[in-house]
């Protein structure tokens, strides 16, 4: 599975610099367009054929990066998948309440974080210990709230609601309680 991270910096990448062809493209037309004395404004082919250009521009990027999103193809054939380990995780009064002091993972299982909430709509969120989101998901009272996820190299999680749920949900942190390690043998 791609690393979100990778994910995340290809994307920045990719749509940084179409929004600046946009702006760039404006920013001309804009120019052109009220430059003074015998200057003149841009043909409509041209203009046309800039703004067709970017149009292709924008739906390539948006096809092209459909198949990055790492977890796409898990959640495409989730019904044929089964998962190695899974996580039934209770959320009440601003607390998560774990099956385990710590949420123990093999390196390539692929897990599933079943979340339900008794009360309030929370968030479930695992974050790296650089403080970045590997991911998350809203956790709503009365309905099924699960992801499932592969994880591919060992680590040290923290789960985090990222979900606003009143002021005692920022508090709603368990540190270093997910570990990834390799399998033992």
């Amino acid at each position: 599975m791609v690393d979100s991270q990778v994910v995340l910096n290809g994307q920045t990448f990719a749509y940084t610099f179409y929004a600046i062809a946009i702006i760039l493209l404006m920013g001309w037309f804009g120019f052109k367009l009220t430059k003074e004395g015998k200057g003149k404004a841009v043909s409509s082919g041209l203009f046309y054929s800039f703004v067709g250009m970017l149009v292709i521009l924008g739906v390539s990027l948006h096809i092209i990066t459909y198949n990055t999103i790492p977890w796409a193809p898990m959640d495409l054939n989730r019904n044929d998948i089964k998962p190695d380990k899974s996580f039934n995780i209770t959320v009440a009064n601003h607390k998560f309440s774990l099956p385990s002091e710590k949420l123990m993972i093999d390196i390539n299982d692929k897990v599933l974080f079943d979340v339900y909430s008794q009360d309030l709509t929370y968030g479930f969120g695992l974050f790296r210990q650089d403080n970045s989101m590997l991911f998350q998901m809203q956790v709503v009272p009365g309905h099924r709230n699960d992801i499932l996820w592969q994880f591919d190299k060992p680590g040290i999680y923290t789960i985090r609601s990222t979900e606003y749920s009143g002021p005692k949900g920022a508090n709603m942190v368990l540190k270093d309680v997910v570990v990834v390690q390799e399998r033992k043998k």
